[in-house]
Formats: structure tokens, C-alpha cells, sequence
């Protein structure tokens, strides 16, 4: 199979057969063969009805459906494991996007090797106060701390190699930085394409402001995972030493000069009084619980952990 078009949606009634009708369009004009996991993430209105009755007449459609809304990463998660194409198509389901952008991506995966092609929105069509301008600032952000140069994290359009969405985790809030996700697990042919976008047709957008403050944070948390999840202890335990041997040495010569003092015959002075003893105490403590912590963490990191943290209601 060529094509595997992943589609998370909530509450998009209105755009879904009109989305599907333009995707068979233009994967039958281009000869591509391909599959479509809708992931119904908690809709309440008529999404998943529709979906069902595509599914009627057109084999080539699946269906996931989540018991509640649980997020766009857990929605792309749970497709992912499923799909079967070679290519995978993700790309949101307001028609915000433009499935005719499909036959374009998928060659630049096929025909030029890359692994991941990222849709750049480079003229949008939304709210420039509250969607522009913060986006602008969290993506130079996040090319600055990942080291990954794209234009638009945020791009729902990407097209993925199989062995891309086989092999990475995406669990939280991560969606928005799967190409960081994939260069740190040695998929380096990234690139992006500048992609057409249009005001949303139908509905209204399901994420606010308030994204953009959990995005800095998954970055800060990303920054930190790539270069000490695999060894905590590098990070932990080194710490952790340095404080405590500091903490020590501190101590130690607290204890010489009042021995120093006693020798010399000067009473009345009690360790205590000087703040340097609670300053070493705090740093050996907080040294010996950051070396604890990073030994909790080889110990956790050597078991199986899974992020299948939802819960699936139905497939079809």
C-alpha cells in the first residue's frame, strides 16, 4: 500500500465527507493506493456516525474511536500503530489543510529519500494576535533548543517513511515535535515544504492559547529527555556528587576550624552559629536524594514503559 492517511478529529461533522471525497480524488487521479485511520478523540456530535457510514461503501476507510477526548499525540499513537502504507499522511480534518498537497509530499518521501517532509505554513490564515505571533515565537524557539530548522512545528501536514511512525513514541503532548522525536532517533533527512492553508470552513478551533504554554513546556521536558533520558544518572548522579562533595568539604572545614579554635583555647563558639553549617547540611542531603533520584531512574528506564494511556471504545 502506498498511502497511509492518518486523520485525528473532535467534533468535525460537518467537513468529514467532503475531506474524504477530496482524498479519494486525488489519490485515484495519482494512482496511489491508500488506507485512512480516522481517530475520533471524544467527539459529542454526529463525527462517528459519519465515519460508520463512509465505512460502508469504501473498504479503505478504519476508524478509531476514543471512550473520551484524550489528545492529538494518543489519537496519531494509537493510528500509528495500525497503518500499513509506506508513506504516512498526517493532516487535520477542518479542511484547513489541502489534500491535494498529498501526491507532492508523498513523492519527496519516495522519490528523494526523506524521512519525514513537514507541511510550512508559510501564509495563514488565522487570528494573528493569538495564533500567529505566539506561533511564530515558539517555533523559533523550539528550532533553537531542538536543533531541528523548521519553519512550523505546529504544521498538522507531514508525510512520514513507515519505519518514522514504527519507531518513535508519541505519548503527552508531544505531536508537535515529532521531527524532533525522529532526529533523535537517527532519522536526519528532515525537511519541509511550504503548503497552502485557508481560514477554517466549518466549526471552530479546538486549541487555544494555553497550547502554546504546554508547548514551551513538552520542550523544556524534550530538551532535557534527548540528552539525559537514556542515563539519568549522568545528569542526576553527577549533580548529586558535586553538591554532596561540596557539602562535605564544607563540613570538613567547619570541623578543622573549630578543632583549630579548641587548640588554641577559644570556647563559646558552637559550629551551629555559623551558616555555613545548614548551607553543607542542605547540600549534602540535597546531593544524596538527587544521586537517589538518579538511581530511580536507571531503575525505572530498564523496565517496559508504556504511553498507551487511553482508552479505545471501538475499531472498525
Amino acid at each position: 500500500m502506498n498511502l497511509s492517511i492518518v486523520i485525528p478529529l473532535l467534533n468535525e461533522e460537518d467537513s468529514l465527507e467532503e475531506l474524504f471525497s477530496r482524498i479519494d480524488k486525488v489519490c485515484r487521479s495519482n494512482s496511489l493506493s491508500y488506507e485512512i485511520w480516522f481517530v475520533d478523540d471524544g467527539s459529542t456530535d454526529l463525527s462517528w456516525s459519519i465515519i460508520e457510514n463512509l465505512k460502508v461503501q469504501n473498504p479503505q476507510i478504519h476508524g478509531i474511536k476514543f471512550s473520551k477526548n484524550y489528545g492529538k499525540s494518543q489519537a496519531l499513537h494509537a493510528a500509528f500503530e495500525r497503518t500499513n502504507g509506506d508513506v504516512i499522511i498526517t493532516m487535520d480534518a477542518d479542511l484547513q489543510d489541502f489534500p491535494e498537497e498529498i501526491p507532492e509530499l508523498y513523492a519527496m518521501v519516495i522519490n528523494e529519500n526523506y524521512d519525514i517532509v513537514s507541511g510550512w505554513k508559510k501564509k495563514r490564515f488565522d487570528n494573528v494576535m493569538t495564533k500567529n505571533v505566539p506561533s511564530k515565537l515558539f517555533n523559533a524557539a523550539a528550532r533553537k533548543v531542538s536543533g531541528v530548522y523548521l519553519h512550523d512545528f505546529n504544521c498538522g501536514l507531514k508525510a512520514y517513511k513507515k519505519q518514522v511512525v514504527k519507531t518513535i513514541d508519541v505519548y503527552g503532548d508531544m505531536h508537535r515535535y515529532i521531527p524532533v522525536l525522529a532526529a533523535n532517533a537517527g532519522f536526519r533527512r528532515i525537511t519541509e515544504k511550504e503548503v497552502q492553508h485557508q481560514a477554517r470552513p466549518y466549526g471552530v478551533s479546538k486549541f487555544g492559547t494555553e497550547r502554546f504554554i504546554r508547548g514551551f513546556l513538552d520542550l523544556v521536558t524534550l530538551w532535557f529527555v534527548s540528552r539525559f533520558g537514556g542515563r539519568p544518572m549522568h545528569f542526576f548522579g553527577a549533580v548529586g556528587t558535586l553538591m554532596f562533595i561540596v557539602g562535605f568539604l564544607s563540613a570538613l572545614w567547619l570541623g578543622i576550624s573549630k578543632l583549630i579554635d579548641v587548640a588554641r583555647g577559644m570556647y563559646g563558639h558552637l559550629i551551629t552559629d555559623n551558616p555555613w553549617f545548614f548551607i553543607a547540611l542542605t547540600m549534602m542531603l540535597m546531593g544524596t536524594l538527587l544521586f537517589i533520584a538518579g538511581f530511580l531512574g536507571e531503575m525505572i528506564i530498564r523496565t517496559n514503559r508504556e504511553h498507551k494511556n487511553y482508552n479505545i471504545d471501538e475499531v472498525i
